[in-house]
């Protein structure tokens, strides 16, 4: 996955979160050929680096790319239900997320407007930026991966091109 179970300053951020009950559910979810949970662990880590990197506020960037898919659907789902969830999840996982957690403002951003154009919810600060773009490049990666498409070093070169153009 990635190199975050090394990383004792980001466990230390996101312990009280992946240990909640609640979140512990996604772990059965699959989500783009692995686990929400999975999914969800990369965006948030790959996200608390670039921030750290940017001088952002990573330990919120770390938070809301946690819990940006945090959200209890079954595996049943029809392709009508996972496409209409395209559309509707951010708001789910909002309301998931301040049931469970008490909430900054940027971290509900980062929530809000994680799928940022497919929704119309802009994000408003370079955290929400970062996590909405990380997420892109992941999914991406992960769909490659399950559908065996030949996307070699598209993830790298993205996220590359992505730390490259913040100035």
């Amino acid at each position: 996955m990635s190199n975050h179970k090394s990383d004792l300053q980001y466990i230390s951020i996101i312990n009280e979160y992946i240990n909640n009950e609640n979140f512990q559910k996604i772990k059965s979810i699959e989500h783009h050929g692995i686990t929400r949970f999975e999914h969800s662990v990369k965006v948030s880590y790959y996200s608390y680096k670039i921030a750290k990197i940017l001088r952002l506020d990573y330990k919120q960037t770390a938070v809301g790319g946690l819990l940006h898919d945090f959200f209890i659907s079954s595996n049943d789902r029809t392709s009508k239900e996972k496409i209409e969830s395209v559309f509707t999840h951010p708001k789910l996982a909002l309301e998931t997320a301040e049931k469970e957690f008490n909430l900054t403002a940027k971290e509900k951003d980062m929530i809000r407007s994680h799928m940022f154009p497919i929704n119309i919810s802009v994000p408003k600060y370079m955290e929400s930026w970062i996590v909405s773009i990380v997420d892109k490049i992941v999914a991406t990666e992960e769909l490659s991966l399950k559908f065996k498409f030949k996307v070699k070093y598209a993830y790298n070169l993205l996220l590359l091109f992505f730390i490259s153009s913040v100035k």
